[in-house]
């Protein structure tokens, strides 16, 4: 296997030349583990942890490896390695970090395609959805529903959950799934290309790792069952993986996740929520917030009927919570600025008193 293989594209060999850091090996991080990583150069595989440059010039988490970066490293045993660089990132799929308002998390880098994981049985929601659509236009990657556990639907499960797509008017591409009897796979399969990374997301126990397994023929992954007592996942994936499949694509497994909350990125909004934001435009005041101003034009759409009361409810909202979200964010850099400002002051004074 060779790192082509893994995903690496002639841009990113052309900048590891360009900027003179063909003397490192470059690999691809397959593992994150707490800071840990395992990255594979496509004949070998080596432990790597980042040097203490990189991480001291670190302004967050995110600017840390994560699954599915390329970067370039010391190999200084026979399976031990320094990560040194990052390179660019062709998209970043990332959620707020649980519990930590203005701060992002990494779910995975550099994805073409992600597969939205959602049980018919237990999990289909277009709300969750809307969520998981608005990061992936965000990153700029491909969104694909898969709506999986067909073979426990029943009565009018599916075609329900068609219908309120459409009523939603969400155009994304859907692929209907059994693990079980493998009825959809064929139809991943024929959207996955060689060469090409996508990863898989969703709530715990809506059949990501099994779907990974059966797409890798082998059981590689745990799988757990819903719970019965709260008809709920149990987290088994504990963390982020990633697999090149029989056919030349690139996948990643990532946890369930509980929480989806929204970063500073608008343009996954506007996408998302198409209409809404298209109406908007047509407002009288450029920053009406569309719940009762006057010549707004999304509450007349809403109003006549145009647009679907849930769809609206839901970008209000990922709306407000992009907002806050934006808020700490320059919260934050506000008080680093005016912290700076002490530190200079206190150097500044103690060089003055040396010279005196």
């Amino acid at each position: 296997m060779t790192l082509f293989d893994l995903g690496l594209t002639n841009e990113l060999s052309s900048y590891l030349n360009d900027n003179k850091l063909s003397n490192f090996s470059a690999g691809r991080v397959t593992q994150e583990h707490r800071e840990r990583y395992v990255v594979s150069t496509g004949d070998n595989e080596y432990d790597a942890e980042i040097t203490g440059s990189l991480r001291f010039s670190a302004n967050s988490r995110a600017d840390f490896p994560a699954v599915g970066d390329w970067v370039t490293m010391t190999v200084y045993d026979s399976d031990q390695a320094i990560i040194h660089n990052i390179l660019p990132r062709k998209s970043v799929l990332e959620r707020q970090a649980v519990g930590k308002i203005g701060e992002k998390q990494i779910i995975a880098t550099n994805v073409d395609v992600a597969f939205i994981i959602q049980a018919i049985n237990n999990n289909f929601s277009i709300n969750r959805l809307e969520r998981y659509l608005t990061i992936c236009y965000s990153a700029g990657i491909e969104p694909v529903l898969v709506i999986s556990k067909i073979d426990l639907s029943a009565g009018k499960d599916i075609p329900d959950a068609i219908s309120n797509l459409e009523k939603r008017d969400k155009k994304v591409k859907y692929i209907l799934l059994s693990n079980m009897t493998l009825k959809g796979l064929d139809q991943i399969l024929e959207n996955i290309q060689a060469g090409k990374t996508y990863c898989v997301v969703g709530s715990s126990g809506v059949g990501k790792s099994t779907l990974i397994n059966n797409l890798l023929k082998r059981n590689i992954l745990k799988t757990g069952p819903i719970s019965h007592s709260t008809n709920k996942g149990r987290h088994i994936t504990d963390h982020r993986e990633l697999f090149v499949l029989e056919n030349g694509g690139i996948i990643i497994d990532t946890p369930g996740m509980k929480e989806l909350g929204m970063t500073d990125d608008a343009a996954g909004i506007e996408t998302t929520f198409q209409e809404i934001h298209s109406l908007s435009l047509k407002c009288r005041f450029p920053d009406c917030k569309h719940i009762n101003e006057t010549g707004c034009a999304v509450i007349d759409a809403l109003n006549n009927g145009v647009i679907d009361i849930d769809s609206y409810d839901n970008y209000q909202k990922i709306q407000k919570e992009q907002e806050r979200f934006q808020t700490t964010v320059a919260d934050k850099r506000k008080k680093d600025k005016v912290f700076g400002k002490i530190i200079k002051n206190y150097y500044k004074d103690k060089k003055k008193n040396e010279k005196q």
